[in-house]
């Protein structure tokens, strides 16, 4: 009698118990990231030329600056799942693999959280 239930059959977990889980958050925040790039490409169109009051005022907005957090958050995401696919097919020394995995996602982190105090103290002043 096999010890296995008939739901591991179903959902294809695989040896590392993760699936496609990996796989679809990179394509969803790459997709994210696509929209939202052309956002930023227009605003910055938009703000060409424009002081720094108006910059201010444009991103205090919320229809500016949500979307400004959103793309910062999905970019560092992104970033963050794309370099761990780099490392964990080109590091080959497990313990080398851990520490730059580790590493990676604490500069994904600084870089989220940077990007995202710079637009929050663009909206409300600083």
């Amino acid at each position: 009698m096999a010890m296995r239930t008939p739901l591991k059959n179903v959902r294809y977990l695989g040896s590392a118990k993760e699936g496609a889980d990996h796989f679809w958050k990179q394509r969803v925040t790459g997709v994210a990231n696509l929209f939202l790039g052309i956002f930023l490409i227009a605003l910055i169109v938009k703000l060409a030329g424009a002081d720094h009051a108006t910059v201010k005022a444009t991103i205090a907005n919320p229809l500016y600056g949500l979307p400004l957090l959103l793309l910062a958050l999905s970019a560092a995401i992104h970033m963050r799942l794309g370099m761990q696919v780099i490392i964990e097919d080109y590091i080959h020394g497990e313990g080398l693999k851990i520490v730059l995995l580790m590493l990676n996602t604490f500069f994904a982190i600084a870089v989220g959280a940077a990007s995202i105090f710079a637009v929050l103290k663009l909206s409300f002043g600083g």
